[in-house]
């Protein structure tokens, strides 16, 4: 009975001090279109996670930023200015050469073209501005270049994409 009591005290307090911890998710363009979501870790932390859609590749990616936050203090306007920076890691996918080749079975994979699936993971760097309104809304540019090794069959190279890593945000602040 007490471990049971314990436990349940326990899990309370986590319920309670993750949803108490402010979040904003909302959608980022730059290099593709995708997914962000940020979670408040204290005044001047936050974790970003972010899942991408590249339009020029036919690829995705993931990544996940830990970020210290430095506001802009001499601000005086409406709503609140900020800056940001971080670390952390990713991974992804991409289809180079998609267009090329037909999608049927029949079709003989030689040397030139067996680079058509691409996996890649690399660390990640994150600076960035936003702007926080009033009202729950917030918007951002940042900067998150994913650099690291790319495999695909039959080598291991070096994934540049990552450097055009830019992007715009807009958050709903929850």
């Amino acid at each position: 009975m007490k471990k049971t009591l314990i436990l349940a005290i326990i899990f309370i307090a986590t319920c309670t001090v993750s949803l108490a911890q402010p979040r904003a998710i909302g959608g980022r363009l730059g290099w593709g279109a995708g997914v962000s979501y940020q979670h408040g870790l204290g005044d001047k932390n936050m974790l970003q996670v972010d899942l991408d859609v590249s339009r020029f590749n036919m690829g995705i990616q993931a990544t996940a930023t830990y970020n210290w936050i430095f506001p802009f203090n001499s601000w005086k306007g409406a709503g609140s200015w900020n800056w940001y920076a971080g670390v952390g890691g990713g991974v992804g996918m991409y289809w180079p050469d998609w267009w090329r080749y037909p999608t049927n079975h029949q079709v003989k994979i030689d040397d030139r073209s067996a680079k058509l699936f691409v996996g890649f993971a690399g660390a990640t760097g994150m600076i960035g501005v936003e702007y926080n309104f009033k009202f729950p809304l917030q918007l951002s540019l940042d900067w998150c270049p994913l650099i690291g090794p790319s495999f695909y069959k039959g080598g291991v190279g070096f994934n540049l994409l990552g450097v055009f890593g830019g992007g715009l945000g807009i958050r709903y602040k929850f």
